[in-house]
């Protein structure tokens, strides 16, 4: 669970990917192997003082053929609406610039906690230089050396002592689902499709900013929140054609979800940005629900769904589980099937197996296929334990942990899912050695 989003911004070479760097070690953003999920380093996790916190590096956001200042206004405006706490980075060695105070202004807006970072001061004869950014009128300057990480260690505390200041919507006992996609797939048409169901009756619960794009209903009593990625926070096209942009606003929306619904547009078909967006559902273990929108916009015959969904199967190898959906938020045509769907896959994505019937299970799968050998060497499965839920959490116990073969690794999640009903969810298996 991330405990709280924190953006990097400030002009170009501060060092802004130097502290991106830094904070989140030797973290890759995807460390999962899985084919048809593309990678992109502009985010990563950094742990600090028991907190998980999801770092933005708006360098790594290129917006091209952007007059200098406009890329830095739309950078820094990209991370406002993001983020809970915001590190501004500057440069101690040159001292204060133009574009530092333009950034300032822009920040004082956004009524965020501002954290600066005078950056480059990796001797003690330089640090008399963080007076001068008290200039930009922050409480918090913070000498640091994102290089040799002098300082970071001040700087993170102040991040996550910011963050306890935060007041975040509760959404006790309501199952919250996140609609996600590239832009112009019908995000906000489903969700207007799914809220103008004659059974929904749309609550209004105050919030933070961030409840902007959420909106709490009831359907036959039970509670549920959406969170529309595309809402009204949308301030124009450029934003959402920005592809890591768009990437990022779904990533925030994501992390707060019980269940996410991945759209595709019909009327386009499948996009390489459409495996970015849906890569980072599953690789944060959601379970999820493909919805191919604009269904009344394609040409069909009798063989259409079949043969669109063999597509879809064949394009994003890492859903073999998720279900799909092929809808019309125009015209609403089965919309109506998808609040069952979000209820299925949520409860099988919080399934429990009981420990005796788990071990049938894996046991038998290791009797009728045992593990290949490796260098004279056999994998052995000698029990099996689930750990957690959201996602299906198993450690299996084994005589040597580097002879679980990934392909193996499937196999068994193939056994589970064949004895078990984990549609829609992803499934985590990791081998321990037997102590």
């Amino acid at each position: 669970m991330i405990d709280g989003i924190v953006a990097i911004v400030g002009r170009p070479n501060v060092g802004k990917s130097t502290l991106f760097n830094r904070l989140i070690g030797e973290r890759t953003s995807i460390v999962e192997d899985t084919p048809g999920v593309t990678r992109d380093r502009i985010y990563g996790i950094c742990d600090w003082l028991t907190k998980k916190l999801r770092v933005i590096d708006t360098g790594g956001i290129q917006l091209e053929d952007q007059p200098f200042q406009k890329e830095i206004k739309m950078q820094v405006e990209i991370a406002i609406e993001e983020a809970d706490v915001i590190i501004f980075v500057t440069n101690g060695r040159e001292g204060l610039t133009s574009d530092d105070r333009f950034i300032a202004r822009m920040l004082h807006k956004s009524k965020k906690p501002i954290l600066v970072a005078v950056n480059k001061i990796d001797d003690v004869s330089f640090q008399d230089a963080m007076y001068e950014f008290y200039a930009l009128g922050f409480d918090d300057c913070i000498v640091v050396s994102s290089a040799h990480g002098i300082g970071v260690g001040d700087l993170l505390d102040q991040v996550v002592f910011n963050l306890g200041k935060r007041t975040v919507p509760s959404y006790e006992g309501m199952l919250k689902f996140s609609v996600i996609g590239r832009p112009n797939v019908g995000k906000s048409s489903l969700v207007n499709a799914i809220l103008n169901q004659e059974r929904v009756i749309v609550s209004d619960i105050e919030g933070t900013t961030r409840d902007a794009i959420d909106t709490p209903f009831v359907v036959d009593e039970q509670h549920y929140v959406v969170i529309d990625t595309a809402g009204i926070r949308k301030r124009g096209k450029v934003y959402e054609n920005i592809e890591k942009y768009s990437v990022l606003r779904a990533m925030s929306a994501i992390e707060r979800s019980d269940v996410v619904l991945f759209v595709i547009d019909g009327e386009v078909g499948i996009r390489e940005q459409d495996k970015h967006v849906a890569g980072y559902a599953h690789e944060a273990g959601k379970p999820i629900v493909i919805v191919y929108n604009k269904w009344d916009a394609v040409e069909k015959d009798d063989r259409t769904i079949n043969v669109i969904t063999d597509i879809i199967r064949k394009e994003f190898l890492f859903l073999s589980y998720a279900p799909i959906v092929f809808v019309s938020a125009l015209t609403k045509q089965r919309v109506h099937t998808l609040i069952p769907k979000i209820e299925e896959v949520y409860t099988n994505s919080t399934r429990r197996i009981q420990t005796s019937i788990l071990n049938e299970v894996i046991m038998d799968a290791q009797a009728i296929t045992p593990a290949p050998t490796h260098n004279g060497k056999r994998l052995k499965i000698y029990y099996a334990s689930q750990v957690s839920v959201a996602p299906p959490t198993f450690i299996l116990f084994v005589n040597d942990p580097e002879l679980m073969h990934f392909s193996y690794r499937r196999y068994i999640e193939n056994r589970l899912r064949e004895a078990f009903d984990f549609a829609g969810t992803p499934i985590h298996i990791m081998a321990r050695e037997k102590e």
